[in-house]
């Protein structure tokens, strides 16, 4: 019996797939990601402050002033904020490495904070003076509070504690070549210090035995920079 020639529609089915085999695969259109909200410092975007419609005193004190203040965000958003005015901070991480450089001493203090209810371990730190030079802040507040001058300075980092309502910038600098002298604190002052190694300052970090903030923000970041150095 004569074979059957394949039928048409057959062969239509055929080419159709193997055309759809051949067919290259569709690639994906990149997505337009918006422009970085974090730019570099100096930016003009970063510049933009809020327009100040009006504001007022509602306490003063020693230390700081609270101000209610009905402002203008650079956004064009209006709204009312309650600020606590504040000349900023100077922070000391005063560094003693002439035993080790992989384990250095720091110096820490143990003072009573009322707003805490407790003792608390703290770096060196104290308010800075209305237009006082942050580094002239620190030099000064290393001194009174523990007797150390030190020959080394190096700016570390700047930051806000609480940005959302207090306006206090908190400069941290590092303080090498330790010399000690005597204290001079303030007569509401009462300090202890000690030099203590930054192993068991990290110890006590674990331990949950370190809540300032501060000082777990400066020494965690001491810790890293040493750890890149050194490994």
């Amino acid at each position: 019996m004569p074979k059957s020639a394949p039928s048409k529609p057959k062969k239509a089915a055929n080419s159709e797939t193997k055309s759809q085999s051949k067919a290259p695969a569709k690639t994906a259109k990149p997505v337009k990601l918006p422009k970085k909200k974090h730019l570099p410092e100096g930016s003009p975007e970063l510049t933009e402050t809020a327009q100040i419609v009006s504001s007022d005193v509602v306490y003063k004190g020693p230390i700081f002033r609270v101000t209610k203040d009905k402002i203008v965000e650079p956004n064009g958003k209006e709204g009312v904020k309650d600020v606590i005015r504040h000349n900023g901070s100077a922070v000391i991480l005063a560094v003693d490495s002439s035993k080790s450089k992989k384990d250095p001493w720091i110096v820490i203090e143990r003072q009573y904070r009322h707003a805490a209810a407790q003792f608390l371990w703290e770096l060196p730190a104290g308010t800075l003076d209305p237009g006082e030079d942050p580094l002239l802040g620190a030099q000064r507040e290393l001194e009174e509070e523990t007797g150390y001058q030190a020959k080394k300075w190096k700016p570390l980092v700047k930051y806000f504690a609480s940005p959302g309502f207090l306006g206090e910038a908190m400069n941290v600098f590092l303080a090498e070549g330790l010399v000690p002298g005597q204290a001079r604190p303030e007569e509401d002052e009462d300090i202890e210090f000690r030099l203590v190694k930054l192993s068991e300052i990290m110890r006590m970090i674990r331990k949950g035995h370190v809540l300032d903030g501060k000082t777990l923000t400066c020494v965690l970041l001491y810790h890293e920079l040493l750890r890149k150095k050194w490994r």
